[in-house]
């Protein structure tokens, strides 16, 4: 959900700085990049945690478990579909109206297709109106999330010195643990201290509500620095600015491809250790879904503590030679880990531990990989859409795919999506080293 480039040479008088000329401060730019990225994971992992423990039984109480659990992995894909639609439209009132009018309307529209998800009429009041409404509520966050794409990641990365690009490339992705950790923290705070029935009835609601809340703070952190005189001034100095959608697919799509497919090992391993494992636990384990939240929460600060040391190594060894190490390390992983689920707590917690180390590392520099490919003018737009794949092609239908394929093949078949996503970033990796020869 974030971008991140290569860092051009500045010396001396090209250090960057604002219209007037000041030096800006990375660390300014990170806490809006960070606070925006916190608020946009939070609403994606209430809605996924939801979608185990909540939508089955209040939209889906019509078939099994199982079988409700599938449906509402199914809604939950429809944000990544809408995403590039999203990303379309909020494109064009970009070039029409400019940065802070679209994040203003995308946040509002995420904000909202989020809490009324809070108000959702259940099956048995409404009947099948209540899926369409939740269908309806989640493609409204996809689009939504097309339009929160600022740039200020690639802003950050253009204006971070030359020898600590690694470094803070990660600060971004810093904003899926944090937001898994409240969100985790969230459910299982009201699944444990509340009465299944009282829980169903409306504990599980004010995730939703919070969601709202920090969107509203999350839009004027971000706003602080996009509508500022300084900052319009540096997107416009680095060429931060929308193309259209149309014309950058057209021109660019070997780039668009390479780079939608560089990250799925990352993206694929990124709901291995989220999404799918609640919905195993909570369908084929005798185990208190408080327990598991709390390791998942748990698990969480450990990714963000290997995202942060993946800056020193990706600094240290090269971005792209960390993450072929770990396409090939998640390959390994693919093979044996998702069986340590079936062992009790003692497997869940090995199995959280190393999946959460192996995504931090490489989550924390998988984003953008590709972007510098793209001329200047281009790679904002670029890079939105490279995101927007690759999300929908390495995690939009993960959980549902890991859920199918475990339970019709066993634990170790949903390694094979894991798999197949670590062997796809080994190719796009070397595919793109053959395009950046071939230029």
């Amino acid at each position: 959900m974030s971008d991140t480039v290569a860092t051009p040479h500045f010396t001396g008088s090209q250090a960057p700085s604002d219209a007037e000329g000041h030096p800006l401060n990375p660390s300014d730019i990170a806490i809006g990049v960070v606070i925006g990225r916190t608020s946009e994971f939070f609403d994606f992992f209430v809605f996924a945690i939801a979608s185990v423990l909540v939508f089955p039984q209040r939209v889906f109480p019509f078939v099994d478990p199982l079988t409700g659990v599938l449906y509402s992995f199914a809604i939950f894909s429809l944000a990544f579909i809408a995403r590039p639609f999203g990303t379309w439209l909020f494109m064009t009132i970009d070039r029409v109206h400019g940065k802070a009018t679209k994040l203003t309307i995308a946040l509002f529209l995420l904000g909202t297709s989020t809490v009324v998800v809070a108000f959702l009429p259940a099956y048995n009041d409404v009947g099948a109106a209540s899926i369409w409404l939740l269908a309806l509520f989640r493609i409204g966050q996809g689009l939504a999330l097309g339009g929160t794409w600022d740039g200020l990641a690639s802003l950050l990365a253009m204006n971070a010195p030359e020898n600590k690009r690694g470094w803070w490339a990660m600060v971004p992705q810093l904003g899926a643990p944090f937001g898994l950790i409240v969100a985790s923290g969230l459910f299982a705070f009201f699944v444990g201290f509340l009465p299944t029935e009282e829980f169903h009835a409306w504990g599980w609601q004010f995730p939703f509500f919070v969601a709202f809340a920090i969107n509203v703070v999350a839009l004027f952190a971000r706003l602080r620095i996009v509508a500022t005189p300084e900052y319009i001034h540096q997107f416009k100095r680095r060429e931060l600015q929308a193309s259209r959608v149309r014309k950058t697919l057209r021109q660019y799509s070997r780039f668009i491809m390479v780079g939608a497919f560089a990250p799925l090992a990352s993206f694929a391993m990124f709901h291995m250790v989220t999404v799918f494992p609640l919905s195993w636990i909570d369908l084929f384990t005798d185990e208190a879904v408080t327990r598991f939240l709390i390791i998942e929460g748990f698990g969480a600060l450990i990714g963000a503590i290997a995202i942060v040391a993946s800056g020193y190594l990706a600094d240290k060894y090269g971005r792209r030679n960390l993450l072929g190490v770990c396409a090939l390390l998640i390959a390994v992983f693919s093979g044996f880990a998702p069986s340590l689920l079936s062992q009790g707590v003692a497997g869940e917690i090995i199995y959280m531990v190393f999946g959460f180390t192996l995504l931090g590392v490489s989550f924390g520099q998988c984003s953008g990989v590709v972007a510098s490919n793209f001329p200047r003018s281009y790679r904002y737009t670029g890079s939105a859409i490279v995101s927007d794949l690759a999300w929908l092609v390495g995690a939009g239908f993960a959980p549902f795919i890991a859920l199918y394929l475990s339970y019709h093949l066993g634990l170790v078949a949903a390694g094979l999506y894991l798999l197949s996503g670590a062997v796809c970033t080994m190719l796009a990796l070397r595919y793109n080293d053959l395009l950046e020869y071939q230029e």
